[in-house]
């Protein structure tokens, strides 16, 4: 149940109109032609409205992917949806990036992420570090690159919340 706050918020909401999204797939081994999750989230993007500024596949560089966040942030962007590179393997490098750039940690996504994903995986959903926060003016969400773990954040987390955050963070 929302509070008479939550309900203002999403009906001025409302009135954000079409955002402008990128999406980045942190892979060492796909390509725009073998990614399942940026077909999905182009496609999802697109249903609800919203423009595809920007969509690329990046190797897990740290550097490749501070290059893309700066990219990402001066093309216009308001929503960057990252994924892949989360997890606690030597060749993870996105939570350590995204930690050092993020102005503004959004620790319930997080928190969120690992309990839904609880309910799929049991408890290797703790080695998940998914993160989000904002960056520049940009909003930045970081999911693992399991294709469910990408439907997973976008179906119940981020697509019915995505205009409220981008009316929170453009007001």
């Amino acid at each position: 149940m929302m509070d008479g706050t939550s309900g203002q918020h999403r009906s001025k909401a409302v009135a954000v109109g079409s955002i402008a999204v990128a999406i980045v797939t942190i892979s060492d081994s796909r390509t725009p032609e073998t990614d399942p999750n940026g077909e999905y989230l182009q496609e999802q993007v697109r249903i609800l409205g919203h423009q595809v500024l920007d969509y690329r596949v990046i190797p897990d560089d740290p550097n490749r992917l501070v290059q893309a966040l700066d990219e990402i942030t001066d093309s216009g962007a308001q929503l960057l949806l990252l994924n892949g590179g989360t997890g606690i393997s030597s060749r993870d490098n996105t939570f350590d990036v995204l930690s050092r750039h993020l102005e503004k940690v959004i620790p319930g996504f997080g928190e969120l992420f690992r309990m839904l994903s609880y309910e799929q995986v049991g408890s290797a959903a703790m080695l998940s570090r998914a993160l989000a926060g904002t960056y520049k003016g940009l909003i930045v969400f970081s999911t693992p690159g399991s294709p469910k773990a990408v439907r997973l954040a976008w179906e119940k987390l981020i697509a019915p919340e995505l205009q409220h955050i981008v009316w929170e963070i453009s007001r």
